[in-house]
């Protein structure tokens, strides 16, 4: 199998590149300087010059807040340019897998959400990665489509490494306890995306690690399993006003998971620990 991974200098892009070095897979990786995901040709030349035989999409545009001021660029990026890998991978008869988030759905309610519910995302980035999922369904049959959340691993900034850098510089940290959800550590979720890829069970999966946390119970675990000093503060969403819309509640269910056999990641508590020891 020859595997090209898209945003692989990213977060969850350099454990899957790590993953398949690892499983002695055949791969290449590609940044935004390898070639531009929204030029349509350059996308097309590019990955029909490696001839994959799967392509993980990671590239994307994450930054939530900003997507709000540059929903044009964000929509290019998310939309346009996951299409365009979606139509190579038609043309090659590649299999896909595009990584989506929770931020698809309004973070209504208490219950998980199923891999069917309905979609209503409340900011630009939720909804443009929600038409990214749509496009691929609408292109490819041989798909993978990957919601996961609260995102973290040893490549790059994410909220545990905010964390302990602010630990050691605050005597207070002040974090929302409204907002239900899941980590999910990198190293862990790229092992089952390529696991993923032996299989032919495509399909729409929500996967992190398991068990459910707020962001403020995420931060206390954070700061008690690196000894740091600090106090750790809960307050609500509304104490905390950001650009963009945070779901309260993105618990999603495992269900399509345990329907196709795959194994459910690790418990988040066990993967921050892992983290933790690795850095």
């Amino acid at each position: 199998m020859r595997v090209l991974v898209t945003g692989a200098n990213g977060q969850l892009g350099y454990d899957v590149i790590d993953r398949l070095e690892k499983c002695g897979i055949e791969h290449k990786g590609a940044g935004s300087k390898d070639f531009d995901i929204t030029d349509k040709q350059k996308t097309i030349e590019a990955i029909c010059a490696y001839h994959p035989d799967a392509v993980i999409h990671c590239a994307a545009y994450t930054e939530v807040d900003r997507a709000e001021s540059e929903k044009e660029l964000c929509y290019v990026v998310n939309v346009d340019g996951t299409k365009n890998v979606a139509e190579v991978c038609r043309k090659i008869d590649a299999k896909m897998i595009y990584l989506s988030t929770d931020y698809v759905f309004d973070g209504k309610g208490e219950t998980p959400f199923e891999t069917d519910s309905s979609k209503a995302p409340l900011s630009q980035y939720g909804l443009t990665k929600s038409l990214g999922e749509d496009a691929v369904m609408a292109v490819i049959s041989k798909y993978y489509i990957v919601r996961t959340s609260w995102v973290f691993g040893i490549n790059g900034g994410n909220f545990v490494k905010t964390m302990m850098r602010l630990g050691k510089e605050k005597e207070q940290l002040q974090v929302v306890n409204d907002q239900i959800g899941s980590p999910t550590y990198t190293f862990d979720l790229a092992k089952l995306l390529v696991d993923m890829l032996h299989t032919d069970k495509y399909g729409v999966y929500n996967v992190t690690n398991e068990g459910y946390c707020s962001w403020y119970e995420f931060a206390h675990a954070i700061v008690r399993k690196a000894r740091l000093s600090c106090e750790v503060k809960s307050i609500t969403t509304e104490e905390y006003p950001t650009v963009a819309v945070r779901p309260l509640n993105s618990r999603m269910s495992k269900k399509s998971l345990d329907e196709a056999g795959f194994d459910r990641l690790p418990g988040w508590e066990e993967a921050l620990s892992h983290f933790l020891n690795t850095k």
